[in-house]
């Protein structure tokens, strides 16, 4: 039985994690890097150990360090949660060799679905839907030009290995392909320390709509419905809301069914998601599976109620799933706004430095997973996220509202913050129409880019000149009362001067 984790990540999943933990009993051990000495998920943690100096190849990429932590605090197990060494099979592999519980799929699961091409060939033999596109890896530009008239133009060039856009180009003419084709490899092998790229069609247009799947050790697999993710930019998710405003019931069961075979192709096992790209005809393909807790998870938590790194947990223990699919219910809408310290008007440049001040945002159907406070300083060496606002109302309508209330209530100084942006994204007529897809920043561009107001800017300076106003004002009351009232000495004098004459 699982009585203590350690939690191989930092941040704000790292506390999310151990809440859960926390709630069920079971003790927390941390792990940190030198930069995280003061991070809320060390504070939060039963137990906490330095692993290493900030870079995270020397510490939260450090293999056997943290499985030395987890042996010597007795853990029972290890959660990866997003990240650094979630997806990392080799790991996976370490840990069960080690006696202790992986809190996430087997080690083949990790590796069939990491690899993309290994992935479209298990899912074209599962009779689950693939974009088209090639079979085997392209290693050289030799028959490059028949492949992709084959395919046909705009074609897309993917790093196998890759994820998060690198490793990506999109090709638009003949004229593109050989350089676009180098360019992937040499980013892929920078990345990902595997150069082998794929071609496939480029979608026009698509929605990326993705499936939480939980599947336990008894052959017991289910869905959690979907979650809508094409705001994105440079193919980094941004705004996430589910349910999505493009599915239809029918759509929704029928893409339910493909993911939940997705996952059952390679006898999958814990929390994972199946993502697809569906366009405005509703035909959807399979992307790839992400074997992992992913980022946007707490929106399926909220429509659902079901705490999912809670049954992360007990499926690693061993326990049946505490779900059937039809007790799966979804209720009102939710929406989830990524936080990020990075500066909107500077190209979205990470913007590290102390939290001077924050107020987080409360009220009904408001949630904030977070790990920084007033004081901490958000360290340059990893992702510049703060933190995930979860919004839940029971329609999409109130749910935008609710959203909006929220980010305006949510004050961070210090730092700039992608707060600003995310109101805008909030207000365009698209998004809350629902009418938008994966080019929906690109599309919105120039209504996105308007100069932001320099609302807690301005506000702070104008505070600041209201108070000097005042204290000018004060300081010339205080002279003229002084300068007004008859001096004592003056006074004295002409009362001495009467008694001497």
């Amino acid at each position: 039985m699982i009585k203590k984790v350690l939690v191989a990540n930092r941040g704000e999943i790292a506390v999310r994690i151990m809440r859960s933990c926390r709630e069920m009993g079971i003790a927390s051990v941390a792990v940190f890097s030198e930069a995280d000495r003061t991070s809320m998920h060390v504070r939060y943690a039963d137990e906490a150990y330095c692993i290493g100096p900030s870079p995270s190849n020397e510490s939260y990429l450090k293999m056997d360090t943290i499985l030395e932590v987890a042996l010597k605090t007795k853990a029972d197990a290890i959660h990866p949660g997003y990240g650094f060494l979630s997806e990392n099979a080799d790991f996976a592999g370490k840990v069960l060799a080690a006696g202790i519980k992986f809190i996430g799929p087997s080690p083949y699961a990790i590796s069939a679905m990491g690899d993309k091409m290994t992935a479209r060939e298990l899912m074209q033999n599962s009779g689950v839907p693939v974009v088209p596109g090639t079979k085997e890896s392209l290693s050289n530009t030799d028959d490059l030009h028949a492949v992709a008239k084959e395919i046909g133009y705009p074609i897309m060039i993917k790093a196998s290995a890759g994820g998060g856009g690198k490793g990506m180009r999109l090709v638009k003419a003949e004229s593109e392909l050989v350089s676009s084709f180098n360019m992937a490899k040499s980013e892929a092998l920078s990345s990902f320390g595997n150069d082998t790229v794929y071609m496939e069609k480029y979608i026009e247009s698509p929605h990326h709509i993705e499936f939480q799947i939980l599947a336990d050790q008894h052959g017991n697999t289910i869905h959690l419905f979907e979650r809508e993710c094409s705001v994105q930019r440079r193919h980094q998710k941004v705004v996430e809301e589910t349910p999505s405003p493009h599915m239809t019931p029918e759509l929704r069961h029928t893409m339910g069914q493909y993911a939940v075979k997705a996952a059952q192709s390679v006898e999958y096992v814990g929390a994972g998601t199946i993502e697809f790209l569906v366009d405005d005809q509703h035909n959807f393909y399979f992307l790839e599976m992400n074997t992992r807790l992913q980022v946007e998870h707490p929106i399926t938590e909220r429509i659902t109620g079901i705490d999912i790194v809670k049954e992360q947990i007990k499926i690693a223990d061993g326990e049946k799933l505490s779900y059937a699919q039809d007790e799966v219910v979804m209720h009102g809408h939710a929406i989830e706004c990524r936080i990020y310290a990075e500066d909107p008007q500077n190209n979205f440049m990470p913007n590290p430095g102390v939290i001077k001040h924050i107020t987080e945002p409360l009220g009904l159907g408001v949630r904030t997973d977070g790990y920084v406070y007033k004081g901490y300083e958000i360290p340059i060496f990893y992702d510049p996220m703060i933190s995930k606002l979860i919004i839940w109302a029971k329609t999409r309508d109130e749910a935008i509202a609710r959203m909006k209330r929220a980010l305006f209530e949510y004050k961070i100084t210090g730092v700039k913050t992608s707060i600003p942006f995310l109101e805008k994204i909030m207000d365009t007529p698209d998004f809350k129409s629902g009418k938008y897809d994966t080019h929906f920043i690109e599309k919105n561009k120039a209504y996105l880019e308007i100069g932001e107001p320099c609302e807690l800017e301005c506000q702070d300076i104008a505070m600041f000149v209201a108070y000097l106003d005042f204290m000018k004002k004060q300081e010339y009351k205080v002279r003229d009362n002084v300068t007004n009232k008859p001096s004592p000495w003056k006074e004295f004098g002409k009362k001495r001067n009467m008694l001497r004459f």
